[in-house]
This record gives structure tokens, sequence and C-alpha cells, in this order.
């Protein structure tokens, strides 16, 4: 678990309950921390290529920290998983590309794609949305990160619809570059709303599940909770913001390491595209979105 600029792996777990979750349902959970000397915000170094490659800087270290974990607990190792928030999204999505073969699957929390970015001006571009490279190149820039030739993890994606500090485009090249890996097309083959967010699905050719995105409507920048559920122990603070969804024990749901943790509210599915960006609409338009999806991939008629 990978926490956001600013942000300390305490204060994380405060929020997001991770610590709560592994008593639930039984795993270890792993908060490596960034430091004040690597990085003034404490953000994780998503950007830097001595730091976001494979075998290099944080990513490594990482990684090491992985090893170590497995080595003491006697963790499953083809069951780890990797998440985070916005910076710590953005490095997760460095390690799953980086080290594909440590991880079986992965969450970004308003985070951004895969070598994107190679300094801060650059970093800061991206964050607005702006110069993201094309879904081809996407998946290049994740394909030549290992020289990996099995299975690629699985990849949950979620951003609210009122992010102002890192555009959504970001969410729309993450899913663009998972599916480059994994061979989806670019509609998807499974859409419904979950507690009123659009959570659209994406298949491999095999018709696994692969990708998964949320659309959480009103959200600002942070991670999305659901602290009515006294259950889930979580927490609202800084960027760890109420959005009536537990995006904690949906992601455990789309992992596998829990089950029944997500209620859907599944609408009537129905129409003609999909285009991945329907965030002010009302939920009849929501609705809509959700039948051209299924129509488009041929779910519906």
């Amino acid at each position: 678990m990978l926490h956001g600029c600013t942000q300390t792996a305490a204060a994380y777990d405060r929020g997001a309950a991770w610590s709560t979750a592994a008593d639930d349902h039984g795993f270890v959970v792993l908060f490596p921390e960034q430091t004040h000397a690597n990085n003034p915000n404490l953000c994780f170094n998503w950007f830097s290529p001595k730091d976001a490659r494979r075998d290099r800087g944080e990513t490594l270290s990482i990684v090491q920290m992985v090893e170590a974990v497995r080595k003491l607990h006697g963790t499953d190792p083809s069951r780890v998983f990797v998440t985070g928030l916005s910076a710590g999204g953005a490095m997760a999505a460095v390690l799953l590309a980086a080290h594909p073969e440590v991880f079986a699957g992965g969450a970004v929390i308003a985070g951004l794609p895969f070598a994107t970015a190679n300094n801060v001006p650059q970093a800061l571009e991206r964050m607005r949305g702006q110069e993201i490279p094309e879904p081809e190149r996407l998946g290049d820039l994740a394909r030549s990160a290992s020289g990996y030739s099995g299975r690629w993890p699985s990849l949950s994606v979620w951003h609210g619809t009122n992010d102002t500090t890192v555009s959504r485009k970001n969410a729309r090249a993450i899913i663009d570059q998972w599916r480059e890996l994994h061979g989806a097309a670019p509609v998807p083959c499974k859409a419904d709303v979950v507690h009123g967010h659009p959570h659209y699905v994406w298949c491999d050719p095999t018709g696994r599940e692969v990708i998964e995105e949320y659309q959480v409507r009103g959200l600002g920048h942070g991670t999305p909770l659901s602290t009515s559920e006294a259950h889930t122990g979580e927490r609202v603070g800084p960027h760890m913001l109420e959005a009536g969804i537990s995006s904690t024990r949906s992601i455990l749901r789309f992992w596998g390491l829990a089950t029944g943790v997500a209620d859907r509210s599944t609408y009537s599915k129905g129409s003609r595209e999909f285009d991945g960006d329907r965030s002010n609409e009302a939920p009849d338009a929501i609705t809509s979105t959700i039948e051209q999806a299924l129509r488009a991939a041929g779910l519906m008629r």
C-alpha cells in the first residue's frame, strides 16, 4: 500500500483501514513510506527514471521489501498485490509494469500511467492531462519495461469525477495502457453502477476480467471511503474522502481476497457506444451509457 504526497503510511492506513481489512480477511499488508530526503513532499518519485524503472531506486527498494515480507511471514508469492493513491498510485503502476512477475494485480487511485514523464515539468504536464501518449505508445512503454512474456497483472482503476489535481484523462490512459498489454478490446465487456458510481470491466480474449474502472461521481482528489459502514473502520482525513463506496473493500473483491464486499445496484443495459467520460450525467444518463457499452460489446441486443 503506497501513500500519496504529504501523507504518511500510518495516516493512509487510518483513513483507508487496510490493516482492519487484513485482520478481517487474513492477509499481510506492507506499508512502504517515503522520506523527506528522497522527496520533500513525501511523494514517491514515479516520474524519475532512476527511481521508476526495473531494478532501480525506489522501485527496487519496494520489491526488496516484498521479498523480505515473504521470507518473514511465508506469504504466497503468487498472491501479491499493490495499490496506491496519487503519486503512490503512479508508483503502483510503475511496479506493475516494471516487475509484473512479482504482482498478481494492482489498483491505481487518482494516479498516472507508467513512464509518461521523466522529470518534474513533464510530471506536472501529465497531471494536467497534457501530452499523454496514444494507447499503442502507452502499451509499448509498459511492454519494454521488463521483457515480460507471462500473464500480466489485473488492474483496478479509480478516479474522482471532480479531481482537479490529477486529470481524469490519466485514468483513461492507464486503462488504455493495460488494455494494450492484455489484448482487451476498447469497449468494456461489462458495465454496471455500484453505489451510484459507474463501473466498467474489460476482459482479455479468453473472457477473463482483467481491468476494471470506477468513475467516482463528485469525488475530488483522494481515496474513496465508506465511513457509514462501521465495520470498515474507515475515517475521513486529508485526501481520504467520503464517497459512499469503500475502495479498499471493493479492490479486495476484485483481487479475490474477499467476497461479498461490494453490493451492486445494476441498471438496465442497452445503446451504442462507450467513451468512458460521462461524469456529469444524471442516473438515467448513466443507465444509457451502460446500455451503450453492453450493446457495443455484443452483450445485449
